[in-house]
């Protein structure tokens, strides 16, 4: 089994390669980071940071990454590692190993926006009193769909404006 689990924050701008086909990769680095510590003898061990290869296939999660991430940015990434080589200039064979994003979540900003973001369309259409009530059918069941409860944040539980997506890019309400 291969899969990888990342939080970290961003470190470059993404670079964004768009096909003909309409296909889009986003590439960038992801820096994680393990705290610190004090052993018991009160040796200080400093923070250990990692620099990761981040390659984003999917062209639905490339195109949130153009939009939406940024240096900085904090994200839960999902995904598996893979090698390859290529030449460089000078026609050296070089290895690198690479994050493929299969799930991305993005965990906020260090810097927030003025205004907020847009509310989706279909989630517009899907405000208590426009949707669909079904009723029962005689001489069978039919359950009866409702508006489910929307989310309230608890007195003093932090919220965050940030979208989520799915692996396909699609958003995530």
């Amino acid at each position: 089994m291969n899969i990888v689990i990342l939080q970290g924050n961003v470190g470059e701008e993404p670079r964004i390669k768009d096909f003909e086909g309409g296909g889009k990769v986003a590439q960038f680095s992801l820096a994680t980071t393990e705290k610190g510590y004090k052993t018991q003898d009160g040796k200080e061990i400093p923070d250990e940071t990692t620099w990761h290869n981040i390659v984003v296939k999917r062209t639905g999660l490339a195109g949130v990454c153009q939009q939406y991430v940024k240096k900085g940015t904090p994200l839960l990434i999902k995904g598996r590692i893979t090698n390859r080589q290529y030449a460089d200039a000078q026609g050296v064979t070089r290895y690198i190993s690479e994050v493929v994003v299969e799930e991305m979540t993005l965990l906020g900003r260090k810097e927030r926006e003025s205004a907020p973001a847009p509310e989706p369309e279909f989630r517009r259409a899907q405000q208590p009193g426009n949707a669909p009530q079904y009723q029962p059918q005689t001489g069978g069941y039919a359950p009866q769909y409702q508006q489910p409860p929307q989310y309230q944040p608890q007195a003093g539980q932090a919220t965050d404006d940030m979208p989520l997506f799915d692996k396909n890019g699609n958003f995530i309400p």
